[in-house]
């Protein structure tokens, strides 16, 4: 057995890597799907396109290998989309909800209104937010003729991603997600471990409908759709899988992730931090039965801002353009742009603030807002670096590790450097979120070294120390927290 596939069900497209022995990318399939916006701030998935996607790429990855050779199968996903299907027929009821949807707000803010915000970031460590998946949950039963009925009767399933992929990779014999996806969903109580019934019974969710939680290393049932039979044998959501890519197993360890949006994530090791920041308190990873928890920042928008370039205002061809736009625009033009496109997540949690973009002349051109957009994810990333510093001792001296398709750009990670006044360090392997899957199926499966052994085969491919003089950076910051505070649909409470 000298591969292991990891599957990374993403938000935009789905992508299939096999990895040998030694963990080293060797293969890469991928293809995208459509997004669907089928009113203001609401966001979907057909989810037939993203088991299609899904399917066509790890056939791909494992085109002219035997069944032997594959040690086992990783899935790592978009966490917080929400998916109900049939028990029977294995059929959606509706397209997955997907986690930038925003069509919950108004429940958030009745849940509360009616006391319930202290209870859930206790239980769950999240906020009551549009974009956990529980409000979802509630929405398709409200919403779909019938769906309320058959839960009640036992007929529907509730799954994020991982749980739908696993129910129609095993044909139906497994209904099971893992720790960290269950800690996204605002109805799992992640100090006690279980269900929380309570949550449950408010959003009128029948537990019947929820999956088995399951260590991110362990059995998942086998597949025979891939050619033979194959062992899933781990899961974790994409932003945990990262942060086991990255070998972030110590206390104090912190990475970032850019993909469509951004995530930050801090190692709290076996502390339950609330935290006094408007930050996330999650499950970083399980295994073996123990739990190793991370405060978590979210960023809505990163690189959906290149891509908000490229389709919405046309103004390049391809993502890498930004680098060099980037680099020609005018230094004394001050534009700023908030990407508020489906509001603001850490550390504001605004669902109402819209974008908008300050400091504009006749004289700003591509350029310049060019390297308004890349910068943009660089005053993000501050917020939840600073958020993290004042909230756990343990991170004031914290290098930041990278990941993620905009790592690529060394302007950007050149310009979160000096707004944080740390280090950023780039890995050799970028493909960290899948990495991280292959290895939790690795490790499962016998092949792949534990967590100290693993952490030995990191290698840094660069790192970017801090530039910019300390002026600067207060003068620059300071025009992004004044950019910020003109577009809150409500005054900031951080």
């Amino acid at each position: 057995m000298t591969h292991i596939l990891a599957i990374d069900q993403g938000t935009t497209s789905s992508r299939a890597l096999l990895f040998d022995r030694d963990l080293r990318p060797v293969r890469i399939a991928q293809e995208e799907f459509p997004q669907l916006f089928p009113a203001s701030g609401w966001v979907e998935h057909d989810p037939e396109a993203i088991w299609a996607t899904t399917l066509a790429t790890a056939k791909k990855a494992l085109d002219g290998l035997a069944p032997g050779e594959i040690a086992a199968l990783g899935i790592t996903n978009q966490r917080e989309t929400t998916l109900v299907w049939d028990r029977d027929t294995g059929r959606p009821i509706h397209n997955a909800i997907v986690w930038q949807d925003r069509r919950t707000a108004s429940f958030c803010e009745t849940l509360a209104h009616e006391g319930w915000g202290e209870a859930v970031a206790d239980r769950t460590g999240l906020l009551l937010d549009p974009y956990f998946s529980g409000t979802k949950l509630a929405w398709l039963l409200d919403n779909m003729e019938g769906a309320r009925e058959a839960a009640e009767a036992g007929q529907l399933l509730f799954g994020t991603v991982d749980s739908f992929l696993i129910w129609r990779l095993t044909e139906g014999r497994v209904h099971a997600t893992d720790a960290t996806n269950a800690a996204r969903t605002m109805l799992y109580d992640i100090r006690r471990g279980v269900w929380d019934e309570e949550i449950c019974a408010r959003l009128c969710v029948p537990m019947s409908m929820l999956p088995e939680v399951r260590d991110c290393a362990g059995d998942f049932g086998t597949t025979a759709l891939l050619g033979g039979r194959l062992a899933v044998r781990g899961v974790a959501g994409d932003q945990q899988a990262a942060t086991l890519g990255q070998a972030c197993f110590q206390p104090g360890m912190m990475k970032s992730t850019y993909g469509t949006g951004c995530f930050a994530l801090l190692n709290t090791g076996t502390d339950f931090v609330r935290s006094r920041n408007r930050l996330l308190t999650t499950i970083a990873y399980r295994l073996d039965g123990e739990v190793t928890y991370a405060l978590e920042g979210s960023i809505f928008v990163a690189g959906a801002v290149v891509q908000w370039l490229r389709d919405g205002l046309h103004l390049i061809g391809k993502a890498a353009e930004t680098q060099g736009l980037a680099e020609a625009a005018d230094a004394a033009q001050d534009v700023v742009l908030v990407p508020a496109f489906t509001g603001l997540g850490a550390p504001y949690w605004d669902a109402e603030a819209r974008g908008a973009m300050f400091g504009l002349t006749r004289a700003t051109g591509p350029a310049e807002m060019a390297r308004a957009a890349l910068e943009s994810v660089a005053f993000q990333t501050r917020d939840l670096y600073e958020a993290m510093r004042r909230d756990w001792p343990g991170a004031q001296e914290a290098v930041l590790r990278v990941d993620g398709g905009m790592t690529a750009s060394d302007w950007t990670m050149q310009r979160i450097a000096d707004l944080l006044a740390a280090p950023v360090d780039r890995p050799r392997v970028r493909e960290t979120t899948a990495l991280g899957a292959a290895w939790l199926a690795g490790v499962a499966s016998g092949v792949a070294p534990g967590p100290a052994g693993f952490a030995e085969t990191w290698a840094l491919e660069r790192r970017f120390t801090p530039e910019m003089d300390a002026g600067e950076r207060r003068r620059r910051l300071g025009l992004w927290d004044d950019a910020v505070r003109r577009t809150l649909s409500r005054p900031a409470s951080t």
